[in-house]
């Protein structure tokens, strides 16, 4: 299940929200929040949590609760960058949001491409591959 909530004027990014049910109900399920901001906002949050005085595309924020079953956590996706990204790569900004959702998910399930063996590269590219998407976060960021 996803909560959501769009700080942004951009409704059109809401229509995809029932596929990001499906893609995060077929890759291990549960509940997380899910949160559209502008770059302006994203600057502020990656300034307050990570010292980082930039927006970025996609934050993850997992919950941390004793006692087993609990909600994934928080993923707060910039639709300015979203889009921008969409644009220069040439694809739909519905399947930019897809690949910042999974990238998200998958961090708030305990993986972290920057300290793995290949594990989230892996897990990644099988839900690109399964929901027809364009290159993974991680594999275009390894040819920048």
């Amino acid at each position: 299940m996803i909560d959501f909530l769009n700080e942004t004027e951009n409704t059109e990014a809401e229509t995809v929200l029932g596929e990001l049910g499906i893609i995060l109900s077929e890759s291990g399920g549960g509940e997380l929040e899910l949160i559209f901001v502008d770059d302006e906002q994203m600057q502020e949050i990656n300034r307050t949590t990570r010292n980082m005085d930039k927006p970025t595309d996609v934050l993850s924020f997992p919950l941390e609760m004793p006692g087993g079953i609990a909600p994934l956590g928080t993923v707060i996706i910039s639709l300015d960058t979203a889009a921008q990204a969409a644009d220069e790569l040439g694809h739909t900004l519905h399947d930019e949001i897809k690949l910042l959702f999974i990238h998200g998910m998958l961090h708030l399930r305990g993986f972290d491409h920057e300290t793995d063996e290949g594990e989230m590269r892996t897990e990644e590219e099988a839900l690109v591959k399964r929901f027809n998407l364009p290159e993974s976060l991680i594999v275009r960021s390894e040819t920048l």
